[in-house]
């Protein structure tokens, strides 16, 4: 990355861009609808079992101009999912600027460890252990995501819930490797504490990404 790009990135004209793609969201309250996703490399939170490490290191993905990424989404979809890695790592309000531009729905899903920067029609906080969400953004998410690796993590996600607004939508996901010895775990704890719902990352039981 060359100098200049490395400004243009810090002032958030420019993303490291991962991948871009259309597709079925898979996952929480949009389960099922069409998305196209936007993938931001960079991430420094470290979960161990993150399906996406190869997102981590943000000089292994190009700095892509933002006009040109909302350009493209546009050709696909009305509706823009914006991921990581962590796509608070950097400034996105040039991001959902151009993407406003165009008329987009947009949606980020996040660990909230970063201050929220852009402007959301929905925001997914996924939680993780490895560096906590900033107080703030809490009582701004719409969803609150947890992904469930053993029973300690129920108590952990009880801990997020009681942080957020009362309208902001509780799921419990099964982290993918673990999933059948987790599910039974989950759906027990759902028909005890029916504020709760379950996730499952629908797109890789049907094969898409």
């Amino acid at each position: 990355m060359t100098n200049e790009e490395k400004d243009l990135v810090e002032h958030g004209l420019k993303v490291p861009l991962m991948e871009e793609f259309y597709t079925i969201q898979g996952e929480g309250f949009h389960t099922g609808k069409a998305a196209y996703f936007i993938r931001v490399g960079g991430c420094d939170v470290g979960c161990h079992w993150c399906d996406v490490k190869e997102s981590w290191n943000p000089e292994l993905h190009p700095p892509t101009d933002v006009n040109l990424i909302a350009e493209n989404a546009k050709k696909y979809s009305d509706t823009v999912v914006v991921t990581g890695g962590e796509p608070l790592s950097w400034n996105m309000t040039p991001l959902t600027d151009a993407l406003h531009q165009k008329n987009i729905q947009i949606h980020i899903e996040t660990s909230g460890a970063y201050a929220l920067s852009g402007s959301w029609e929905w925001i997914c906080l996924s939680p993780k252990k490895t560096k906590p969400p900033v107080r703030e953004i809490y009582q701004l998410a719409d969803e609150l995501k947890v992904v469930i690796y053993n029973r300690h993590d129920f108590k952990w996600a009880e801990e997020h819930a009681a942080l957020v607004n009362e309208k902001c939508h509780l799921f419990l996901q099964p982290e993918w490797g673990r999933r059948k010895e987790v599910m039974p775990l989950i759906s027990d704890y759902v028909m005890k504490n029916t504020r709760w719902r379950i996730s499952l990352q629908s797109h890789k039981y049907i094969g898409i990404p």
